[in-house]
């Protein structure tokens, strides 16, 4: 059984239909990529999936972990074990960044959650990220680089533990170094959980340091080819022109 399936998905945003007949399967610890140029609805499919109220299924299904969750709010699909990165995170005055992520981390855990052991977590995995601690006690995202704010998102991703992690962008804007911190990041998050990522991307920076098991080409709202990761490589040298 598919961890994530995606049945003929059609979604629309206000007056526009965006993404027609969509199909996706995604199994447990499995890696796929999401490639198309700027405008082909990469990210709204990620909106659709992660339960956005602005984004309005028109047909089809989404059945996650056996079930089909189509009027499932965005906190229930992250409860059942999906989690969305955004490309441009929001910024939380008010809220600390540790603050925050403990409280997702207690919902996740049915509300419980030993102090010790998340502050333990919490350090081990801002070091993976080389993420400097003192960012613990600021407000979420408020001042921070873009960088910095992509490393939140990846701390987010340890911590939780999903069963499905959806990256929307997470290289966008990033120098050399901070996609490989990012990138190991993500490995960590492969092999602590053996999750399942779906990396939606119109570069490949970030799939370097990655084994990718899918790749789907997404022009004008459908998917117009899927490979294996030696797709990554035809994208990356001849671009999408043909598929356009």
């Amino acid at each position: 059984m598919s961890l994530l399936e995606v049945r003929d998905l059609s979604v629309g945003v206000e007056d526009a239909d965006i993404l027609h007949g969509i199909n996706l399967n995604i199994n447990a610890g499995e890696t796929h990529v999401l490639m198309g140029p700027n405008g082909a609805g990469k990210s709204t499919l990620g909106y659709a999936l992660m339960g956005n109220p602005n984004y309005h299924i028109l047909s089809g299904e989404i059945c996650f972990d056996g079930r089909v969750i189509n009027e499932d709010t965005a906190d229930k699909r992250a409860l059942a074990g999906m989690f969305l990165s955004f490309q441009n995170p929001l910024e939380v005055p008010g809220i600390s960044l540790s603050s925050f992520v403990r409280n997702a981390v207690s919902q996740r855990n049915g509300g419980k959650v030993k102090y010790s052991e998340f502050k333990k977590d919490l350090s081990s995995s801002m070091e993976v990220l080389s993420f400097d601690k003192a960012y613990k006690d600021r407000d979420l995202n408020v001042g921070f680089s873009g960088g910095e704010k992509k490393k939140a998102e990846i701390l987010q991703l340890l911590m939780l533990r999903p069963k499905l992690a959806i990256l929307d962008e997470t290289d966008s804007g990033l120098d050399v170094d901070a996609v490989r911190t990012v990138s190991k990041g993500i490995e960590e998050y492969k092999e602590k959980v053996n999750g399942a990522l779906l990396i939606i991307t119109h570069s490949t920076k970030i799939l370097e340091a990655l084994k990718v098991d899918y790749t789907h080409i997404l022009v004008k709202g459908r998917i117009v080819k899927s490979g294996d990761g030696s797709l990554v490589e035809e994208i990356n040298k001849n671009g999408f022109e043909e598929y356009i």
